[in-house]
């Protein structure tokens, strides 16, 4: 019965788009009001010591070049850090891309290109922008040869993994799968940014404002999306029978 409420809850917010469009609008808002505070006080150079006592809580006290746990936690961090590289994420866009041109949806495909790389070029601009140094505390565990603010593996990941997930998620009929790939995208999103503060290659900020910048636009455009469905441009979401 209670698995039946909620997928009954699901059809009801699906067919009042206007409720779940106003919720986005909502989240973004409050995401890029914090984005802009966090950047302010990056700018201001207020969170230097935030940054320095967590970048050096994940170091060894006696060797700085040394994170803390065991040597596979270290090479897991090399491992996770590269879900949000370049090479990880285009493949795993054209992978997606791929699913959706077999599916017949078009429209799915080019919404993908236009976010991804709408993110990659918000992303590059910022870098530019605002040319922080990467952090010269701990040695850096990664090869970098970009500024520090935001992450862009930590935006990057926000925008493919949550804008892929809420695609895959909306073709699947059962919410306990929708829930399930939804809980992936932000898991992943989640790892890549702390790994790169654990590889020492970005200040905690630069990761948190990836995160916000990524959320923020992966929600404009599910925004945009939602809009071209009603306006027939895109294929509604395959929803469960509730009975």
């Amino acid at each position: 019965m209670k698995y039946e409420n909620v997928s009954a809850l699901v059809c009801w917010t699906r067919r009042h788009i206007e409720i779940t469009s106003l919720t986005l609008l909502g989240i973004i808002v409050v995401a890029v009001w914090t984005l802009a505070e966090l950047t302010d006080e990056v700018v201001e150079g207020s969170t230097h010591n935030l940054d320095r006592n967590i970048l050096l809580l994940l170091r060894t006290p006696c060797d700085l070049s040394d994170p803390i746990g065991p040597w596979w936690l270290e090479e897991m961090g090399r491992d996770i850090t590269a879900l949000g590289g370049v090479a990880v994420l285009t493949l795993t866009t054209l992978i997606v891309s791929m699913f959706f041109l077999l599916l017949h949806r078009r429209a799915s495909v080019l919404y993908i290109l236009v976010t991804v790389g709408g993110g990659i070029l918000i992303s590059s601009i910022a870098k530019d922008f605002f040319d922080r140094p990467r952090p010269d505390l701990v040695p850096h565990d990664s090869i970098v040869h970009t500024a520090s603010f935001p992450s862009g593996h930590a935006m990057m990941a926000a925008i493919v993994y949550l804008s892929l997930g809420v695609l895959i998620a909306r073709v699947q009929p059962r919410f306990v799968l929708k829930l399930y790939v939804m809980s992936v995208a932000i898991s992943l999103t989640l790892f890549v940014g702390i790994s790169r503060i654990y590889m020492g290659v970005h200040w905690p900020t630069d990761v948190a404002a990836g995160w916000l910048a990524g959320g923020a636009w992966a929600m404009i455009c599910l925004i945009v999306a939602r809009i071209l469905v009603r306006r027939g441009y895109m294929d509604a979401e395959t929803l469960e029978d509730a009975g």
